[in-house]
């Protein structure tokens, strides 16, 4: 929900917190031949200004009467207040608050939605291409004899020239590229397919017109290359060698291999459609559900989900900045893409949170320590680390109600 508070300060109480704001900020106050918190207030004002008082007066007033609104209103803001100050001078303070609060939820039907679990099936196809990945993994690089093919690994000394001029980001030497991997723009990898060891080339090809470089994107360019090496990979024989060297507990044979690789990829299809069941089945009680959500809830949803995007790039070794450049998009546009889901995260949410009132969901101390040594043992660590981790143990315990009201959906449908 959202409150919208005007707030317009009374003459008598804006010169007080004036005055109030002046002798706080007078005793801090460095004025040559004054001690502090001595200075008049014409000298003060002419050394610092006057806006250093107002914005004094202007903030503590300010929050006052913000937290005057949320004792009187008995409201408990979900996201940080909009504050916009209306008026700020000698004359007067006006401050317009914007509070969102928890959205209201009526809730529809939310159990015997009618939604089936898909079965899963894993074919002897889908088992053949794991095993050929698997042996991909295993396969040994090493120097080849003869032309370049897909597949291979080309060792190059390559530069790029657009209009006889050498462009930057356009030189490597002794790079390795595999044919077929689609890394560098189209026709160059094609390009090197057929040739040999010593063997010099120019490739004349154009850059996409949505590639990332204003200075590039539809130009032609010409790439003077030169192959060092070529390197192939040499995939393993399913022999005695490769299967003691995979060392899978009670695989010795192809046949055992394909019984593993069948149970891993029925638990991983499970997981998909159990992950796949619940998505229907949360999607169909939010829309049986009534729920105004404000855009200023959307808003810090997004921006939320945009700072743990980022975070994840900086895992994987990537900045904001290199990201963005790469993918030729803005944070603005990413931030618009995920609008749509961030609206569906706070439906869910608020449709779980709605189920565990109505069902009046328990969890108590006992099961939350429990659940916490369980995290230890997975993770295999101690439990006071895992306390450390988490700070707060009432996250394991909304995170377990929600499971349980997730249940509640499921059942009976």
């Amino acid at each position: 929900m959202k409150k919208v508070v005007e707030y317009k300060v009374e003459k008598e109480v804006w010169e007080n917190a004036k005055d109030e704001a002046f002798t706080k900020l007078n005793k801090k106050a460095k004025i040559d031949g004054f001690r502090p918190g001595k200075a008049p207030r014409n000298i003060f004002e002419k050394h610092y200004g006057k806006q250093e008082i107002l914005y004094e007066a202007a903030d503590k007033l300010i929050n006052d009467k913000y937290f005057e609104i949320l004792t009187k209103e008995k409201l408990v803001p979900i996201i940080e207040p909009k504050i916009e100050p209306i008026k700020l001078d000698e004359e007067g303070l006006e401050v317009k608050y914007t509070i969102i609060t928890e959205p209201e939820v009526k809730l529809g039907e939310y159990k015997n939605l009618g939604v089936k679990k898909e079965k899963v099936k894993v074919t002897k196809e889908e088992v053949e291409h794991e095993i050929h990945h698997i042996l991909e993994r295993y396969a040994e690089i090493a120097t080849k004899e003869g032309k370049i093919e897909n597949g291979d690994i080309a060792i190059i000394d390559f530069e790029g020239f657009k209009d006889g001029v050498a462009f930057d980001g356009g030189k490597a030497e002794n790079y390795q590229l595999e044919i077929g991997s689609n890394t560098f723009i189209p026709g160059f990898e094609e390009g090197l397919v057929g040739m040999s060891k010593g063997e010099e080339k120019d490739l004349n090809l154009t850059f996409p017109k949505d590639y990332a470089s204003e200075e590039l994107k539809g130009k032609k360019v010409v790439f003077k290359v030169k192959v060092n090496e070529v390197k192939e990979r040499i995939v393993p024989e399913l022999d005695k060698e490769f299967f003691e060297d995979l060392a899978m507990p009670g695989v010795s044979t192809k046949e055992d291999l394909a019984k593993e690789v069948e149970l891993q990829l029925k638990d991983y299809k499970e997981m998909q459609a159990e992950n796949s069941y619940v998505d229907k089945v949360l999607e169909k009680a939010a829309t049986n559900m009534e729920i105004t959500i404000e855009e200023e809830l959307v808003d810090a949803e997004v921006e939320h989900m945009y700072s743990e995007f980022i975070e994840k790039l900086k895992m994987q070794g990537l900045t904001e900045e290199i990201y963005l450049q790469y993918a030729n998009t803005t944070k603005e546009e990413v931030m618009k893409k995920m609008h749509e889901e961030a609206v569906t995260r706070i439906k869910y949410r608020y449709l779980l949170k709605a189920v565990i009132k109505e069902e009046k969901l328990k969890v108590t101390d006992k099961q939350v320590e429990k659940e916490i040594d369980n995290m230890a043992k997975t993770y295999g660590v101690s439990k006071e680390e895992i306390l450390k981790e988490i700070k707060d143990t009432e996250y394991v315990k909304l995170d377990m109600l929600t499971k349980q009201a997730i249940e509640v959906i499921k059942a009976n449908d």
